[in-house]
C-alpha cells in the first residue's frame, strides 16, 4: 500500500464566482451586507435567493430598486451528468431578468450557463462555474468590479431592462397603454 492511498482525498467543491456591479455602488453601499472574497460554502439542496430582504435572501441588496426577493439560484444534476448544475429563475413581478441575451419574466427560468452575465435595473453580475466532484454541498465567492462589466468583458450591450415589466416600442413613454377590465367595454 502506498502512502498517498492511506490519505483522505478531499473532493473538489462546486464554486459559482459572482463578480457584481452597480453604478452607485461607492454611494449607495448596495452591497455592503455581500463578503467580497471569501468562500462560502452550502449545502446542495439550499435554493439561494437574492433580493433586498434579508430575512428569505441569502445574498441581500441594499437598494429599494431591488424586488424583496429578485431571483433564486438552485442546484440539480442532469440525468447523464455527473456534476452540479445551476437553474436560476427570476422571482420579480415587477423587473425582467437578464441571462445574457435571455429575458426571463416573473417565475421564468433557466439553466446557468458556465460564464454568463446577468442583469437586471442597473445590476450586473458575471457569474462563472468551477465544475467538482461533491454532490452534497457547493460554495459561492464573491467579487466586486469597480467598473461597468459589460465593457470589460466586452459583452454586448443588450436592451436595458426597464424597472417595470417588458418593452413598449409601440407607444412613446408619454402615451403609455391603460388597462381595462373586459367589462367595461
Amino acid at each position: 500500500m502506498s502512502a498517498f492511498e492511506d490519505d483522505d482525498t478531499e473532493e473538489t467543491v462546486t464554486c459559482l464566482q459572482v463578480t457584481v456591479y452597480h453604478p452607485g455602488q461607492r454611494q449607495s453601499g448596495t452591497f455592503q451586507l455581500i463578503k467580497f472574497h471569501h468562500r462560502e460554502r452550502l449545502p446542495s439542496s439550499e435554493v439561494v435567493k437574492f433580493g433586498r430582504n434579508s430575512n428569505t435572501c441569502r445574498y441581500t441588496f441594499q437598494d429599494k430598486q431591488v424586488s424583496r426577493v429578485q431571483f433564486s439560484l438552485q442546484l440539480f444534476k442532469k440525468f447523464d451528468g455527473s456534476v452540479l448544475s445551476f437553474e436560476i429563475k427570476n422571482m420579480s413581478k415587477k423587473t425582467s431578468l437578464l441571462v445574457d441575451n435571455t429575458e426571463l419574466g416573473y417565475l421564468n427560468k433557466v439553466d446557468l450557463p458556465h460564464k454568463c452575465m446577468v442583469r437586471f435595473g442597473d445590476y450586473q453580475l458575471l457569474m462563472e462555474k468551477e465544475d467538482g466532484e461533491s454532490l452534497e454541498v457547493f460554495e459561492t465567492q464573491f467579487l466586486l468590479s469597480p467598473r461597468s462589466l459589460l465593457q470589460e468583458n466586452h459583452w454586448p450591450p443588450g436592451r436595458p431592462v426597464p424597472e417595470y415589466g417588458g418593452y413598449l416600442s409601440c407607444c412613446p413613454p408619454s402615451t403609455s397603454p391603460t388597462e381595462t377590465d373586459e367589462s367595461e367595454s
